[in-house]
């Protein structure tokens, strides 16, 4: 928002009928106006202005020490000009996903969000709307209690009922029954230090018979977004390797991980959204759209390897391929990481 536009609706530069500029007077109370005059130098390092922004450290040529009103004008046309590059980055993300890495690539970045902050926002909002469903539907559970069933199968004891009693010769059978996370050692074998520690873990993390099961979920998809944000340097190195001889810089590859993944985030998103609420409305169409919409963001990703790399329809559907089933590996490999961590975390 330029400076005229903001005085005309300030009623700062109030033209009269006859196109003169108002003459000075005096205010209520006979106070005078006080015409601040316009920042020549950096307040921060002193460099002489140029224009809106220090040429020498970056900083804004902003004068917060004015009226109330002309800084809430310089925060709507922050916000205004933030809202805007939005809005078409979103709607570049969810139609042409390649066209932000493109676009950035080329040096057009002023007209889009930054690609971590993007990713950044993707993230919080998808894990936002992931923990928000799972506390949802635990409340939605009603808990049953089980009874003891034909096959014998002991069930979860009925309140005011005694516990039964364990006894030593029971021990290890009752254990293999019951799934007890607990580590086995077999009776020949002393357990090692980092065995007992392991098994002292997870009886902690997890309870003996897997009582505490949800909480350590819960702090599982509390840990996902920091393994996410880990595997999209290893995702752009696994692009590095598919693309070696293209002799592409990492950061480009690093730039379209971001843009792919915030992607990926969003149309989960979508797709949770749209099942959602056609659950409620048309259950009976939820199955096809949810399919139809997976399908066209499997596409819209692989369109996008085409049209950032730039290489041949079968190329590209072999590295498509390649690279998608190594990073599930990595992926893979990174959650049972970051259980492994989760366990050994106090």
């Amino acid at each position: 928002m330029s400076d005229e536009p903001a005085k005309i609706l300030l009623g700062d530069t109030a033209i009269g009928a006859g196109g003169e500029p108002p003459r000075p007077g005096r205010r209520l109370f006979g106070r005078k106006k006080r015409q601040t005059p316009p920042l020549t130098h950096c307040e921060n390092c002193g460099t002489l202005l140029t224009g809106r922004f220090c040429g020498q450290c970056g900083q804004p040529a902003v004068d917060y020490r004015r009226s109330f009103r002309h800084v809430i004008v310089d925060v709507l046309d922050s916000f205004l000009n933030w809202d805007s590059k939005f809005l078409a980055t979103l709607g570049h993300l969810v139609t042409r996903p390649w066209k932000l890495t493109n676009e950035f690539l080329a040096g057009h970045r002023v007209r889009y969000l930054n690609p971590l902050r993007l990713y950044l926002l993707a993230s919080v909002l998808f894990f936002f709307a992931t923990n928000y469903g799972e506390r949802q539907a635990e409340k939605n559970i009603n808990p049953i209690t089980i009874e003891n069933g034909p096959s014998g199968e002991a069930g979860e004891p009925k309140p005011g009922a005694t516990p039964p009693i364990d006894r030593p010769g029971d021990a290890e059978e009752s254990e293999i029954d019951d799934g007890s996370p607990i580590i086995h050692i077999g009776p020949n074998r002393t357990p090692t230090v980092f065995e007992a520690w392991m098994q002292q873990r997870v009886e902690e993390k997890i309870g003996k018979h897997g009582s505490k099961g949800k909480f350590f979920l819960r702090s599982l998809m509390e840990n996902l977004p920091y393994m996410m944000l880990a595997c999209i340097p290893l995702f752009a190195f696994v692009l590095k390797l598919l693309y070696f001889f293209r002799r592409i810089f990492y950061i480009d590859h690093l730039i379209y991980a971001l843009h792919i993944h915030s992607f990926a985030y969003v149309a989960a998103l979508v797709i949770a959204l749209t099942a959602l609420g056609l659950n409620h409305a048309l259950p009976a169409l939820e199955p096809l759209a949810r399919t139809l919409l997976l399908v066209v963001a499997v596409i819209l990703i692989f369109l996008s390897i085409r049209r950032v790399y730039r290489q041949s329809w079968f190329m590209t559907l072999f590295k498509f391929s390649l690279g998608g089933f190594v990073y599930l590996m990595v992926l893979v490999l990174a959650l049972a990481v970051t259980t492994l961590v989760t366990i050994a975390l106090p």
